[in-house]
């Protein structure tokens, strides 16, 4: 009979998709299209870029170790959806995945960070995704095992040494064992006291900088020498239900093997791993003899050789970038993708630009994603039995204020309907509690009312809009 998991154990309904099983570019557009609005062209060159991936995968291997990633340069003002969509693409994919800011390196030896972090922050979430995935794979043995240890401390096994036990008495320790083992099920011992085995928690790892940058810093003393920096066990009573949690987790850690999980990580980001440097504009300059110039040029040939292909020493083993996608993002208002060191902007074939929003588009952000504003403002405060509801007007408004603050001031894009937004529902939120209307009406005359004062006033609406 399988053991049942526990409630918290158990997997939610929503599978994630096989890595194998990759989406095609119409379905990874269909996806993007959920919680990004417009951007065509974005999502259509990310979609081929995938999906050349997996293509890349099913051809010979003599063929295939030539097929170089088409790396993507996405160019357009801040708020228009560059980073969404990369942080999509992280849930659409079972691959590696890494958000980072250029301009992290501008300042290496200083307060900067080595280029091949990178690839070491990357491997290190390719080796808690794979860590994971296997966790989940042992989980069902795990419980079992736990379900055993914990029957153990209830009710401890018999020792028949000499044949001082009788068959008799062995026959009712198994029936008491079977009983306490339905009640365990059950989660009629839940509230059960147990002493339990528990490890303290490490400490937290050394940074040692070295020749390779900050990055081994990550060396764990405790593995070394063990109880040195935490990590000794200590005896424990606590409930049942608290032990479970504790004992499988450590049961499923015994049962992985990290050494296979290393491997498989590498080989993840080697052929599916994903780099979106955002802020590539900030880099952006040729070196003029002084100045900031010259470390940003210097960042660029830094980052050159990781775009190109090498490979980086990892405490989990060395790793080839040579099939990494790069996604790289940047306003580019000052600096121009043509000011970008030649040898990179070769490395970033594909240009897209997205485009700015108007009032239209925000009308469809703050309604039509899965997660658009409007829904997020209604779920919140139904937390407190408020049920809100927009009018069509008071959207048009609210688009229509931030579409006129954008271009009166700075263009942030779809970030202004968050300020807006907040400035809106400001008196709702905070009256929530102790309102007596549970019923609210939000239309075209009270987004006026709460926003009056901040629009007539130029000066202020720079501070607060």
């Amino acid at each position: 009979m399988p053991i049942p998991l526990p409630k918290s154990f158990e997997k939610s309904d929503e599978k994630l998709r096989d890595i194998d099983e990759e989406l095609t570019p119409q379905e990874i557009v269909a996806e993007l299209d959920k919680y990004i609005i417009g951007q065509k062209a974005a999502k259509k060159a990310v979609a081929i870029a995938l999906r050349n991936r997996y293509r890349r995968r099913r051809v010979p291997s003599e063929l295939a170790d030539e097929i170089a990633p088409k790396n993507i340069l996405m160019i357009g003002p801040t708020g228009v959806g560059k980073t969404e969509i990369s942080r999509r693409l992280a849930k659409l994919t079972a691959s590696p995945f890494l958000k980072i800011e250029a301009s992290k390196f501008t300042e290496v030896g200083y307060v900067g960070r080595d280029v091949e972090s990178i690839v070491r922050d990357l491997v290190r979430m390719g080796v808690d995704m794979v860590k994971q995935e296997k966790m989940e794979e042992v989980q069902e043995k795990a419980v079992a095992n736990v379900e055993e240890k914990l029957l153990d401390l209830l009710l401890p096994p018999l020792r028949r040494r000499d044949n001082s036990v009788s068959e008799e008495e062995y026959q009712r320790f198994n029936e008491t064992r079977e009983k306490l083992r339905k009640q365990l099920r059950d989660g009629a011992l839940e509230e059960r006291m147990v002493e339990i085995e528990v490890k303290e928690r490490m400490a937290p790892p050394f940074e040692i900088f070295s020749n390779q940058g900050v990055e081994e810093i990550g060396i764990q003393i405790q593995e070394l020498i063990p109880g040195f920096l935490g990590g000794k066990a200590k005896k424990r009573k606590m409930k049942i239900l608290e032990a479970r949690e504790f004992l499988i987790d450590e049961e499923q850690r015994r049962l992985i093997d990290m050494d296979q999980v290393a491997r498989l990580a590498i080989e993840r980001v080697e052929h599916s791993g994903m780099v979106f440097l955002d802020e590539m504009d900030k880099i952006a300059g040729r070196e003029s003899g002084h100045g900031p110039e010259v470390s940003r040029e210097g960042v660029q040939r830094d980052l050159l050789p990781i775009v190109e292909g090498t490979t980086v020493n990892t405490r989990y083993g060395l790793v080839k970038t040579d099939h990494v996608l790069f996604i790289g993002a940047g306003a580019f208002n000052v600096a121009k993708p043509a000011d970008l060191i030649p040898e990179l902007q070769g490395r970033f074939p594909i240009r897209v630009e997205l485009t700015s929003l108007n009032k239209e588009d925000f009308v469809r952000i703050l309604t039509e994603p899965e997660n658009a504003l409007i829904k997020q403002y209604i779920a919140l405060l139904e937390t407190e039995d408020v049920r809100v509801e927009f009018t069509p007007d008071a959207i048009d408004e609210i688009a229509q204020i931030a579409e006129e603050v954008n271009r009166d001031s700075e263009d942030i894009g779809a970030r202004r309907l968050h300020t807006v937004m907040e400035k809106v529902m400001e008196e709702i939120s905070f009256k929530a509690p102790n309102v007596k209307l549970k019923n609210i009406v939000i239309d075209k005359k009270y987004v006026q009312g709460q926003l009056k004062e901040i629009m007539k006033d130029q000066d202020l609406r720079r501070f607060i809009l």
